[in-house]
């Protein structure tokens, strides 16, 4: 089993729930980024809310700095609950 393969998704129950899962936390993610940087936005219009406003954009791109790790921490833990028998097919 690689890393990044469609049928990793797919393999039983367990797999479908984590994938749906992180998911969820990938797309929860990308909401709260997208937020931090309409409201950041908005308060640079206002010169007394810039200071805040600059956080919002550092936070907003922490927040998009975490959607490829989010998605290789899931590819990861797919792999972790996969088939292990192709690997010891492999080494052979």
């Amino acid at each position: 089993m690689k890393l990044f393969r469609l049928h990793s998704r797919e393999q039983s129950r367990r797999s479908r729930r984590l994938y749906a899962r992180y998911e969820l936390a990938y797309t929860a993610v990308d909401f709260c980024a997208a937020l931090c940087f309409i409201i950041g936005s908005v308060m640079f219009f206002f010169e007394a809310w810039q200071y805040p406003g600059t956080w919002l954009f550092v936070v907003g791109s922490v927040l998009f700095a975490m959607k490829p790790t989010l998605r290789l921490c899931r590819e990861i833990h797919l792999y972790r609950i996969g088939d292990f028998s192709d690997l010891s097919e492999r080494a052979e």
